[in-house]
């Protein structure tokens, strides 16, 4: 077994946009739907400039912080079912139809918990999104972060009551990204 030697890795993408996004996939309740609101943004490289090609995964609580427990999401019935898939358009842009998470636990604040895939990386990168809403302070995660760089992963409250939110890959406001068990390849 010693005779063996590591290769090098191989970059995610940029293939998505062929088989992965469905029609139903960034609908997480249907819109236009009470309590509905519209998650976008658009996802940037070290350069500034939009990615077209990259696709994001969105897990979230519902409205009452109950998370789903059923996995995929592939046959809907119009149920909320706490989980989407996005492709980015040809502007970089992404979107969501869904309803504003509360909180899943006490002393956490309310959050949508995000995959990236898009060409050039090794490996997929997981960040939040959070709810602009009081508890920020307490969340556990956001406390540990430096205070300038927890704006990074704040959602803005748009007017309509949506939420926007940029994904910047590197760069100055680089997005925190964050590490679980088992992912820290």
């Amino acid at each position: 077994m010693s005779d063996l030697a590591p290769t090098p890795g191989q970059t995610v993408g940029p293939f998505f946009h062929y088989a992965l996004p469905y029609d139903d996939g960034p609908r997480l309740s249907p819109p236009g739907s009470a309590g509905s609101i519209r998650l976008h943004g658009t996802v940037y490289d070290g350069a500034g400039e939009p990615v077209p090609d990259a696709l994001l995964e969105l897990r979230q609580a519902d409205a009452a912080g109950r998370i789903a427990r059923s996995e995929g999401s592939l046959h809907r019935d119009g149920r909320f079912t706490g989980w989407g898939r996005a492709a980015t358009d040809t502007a970089g842009r992404y979107a969501f139809t869904t309803v504003e998470p509360a909180p899943a636990r006490a002393g956490a604040a309310a959050y949508f918990a995000v995959t990236v895939f898009a060409r050039g990386l090794l490996d997929r990168l997981f960040t939040r999104i959070y709810v602009p809403a009081p508890g920020l302070e307490t969340d556990p995660v956001l406390s540990e972060l430096p205070e300038e760089r927890r704006a990074t992963l704040v959602a803005v409250r748009e007017a309509d009551g949506g939420l926007r939110h940029d994904i910047r890959l590197q760069g100055e406001h680089e997005t925190v990204f964050l590490t679980f068990p088992g992912h820290d390849r």
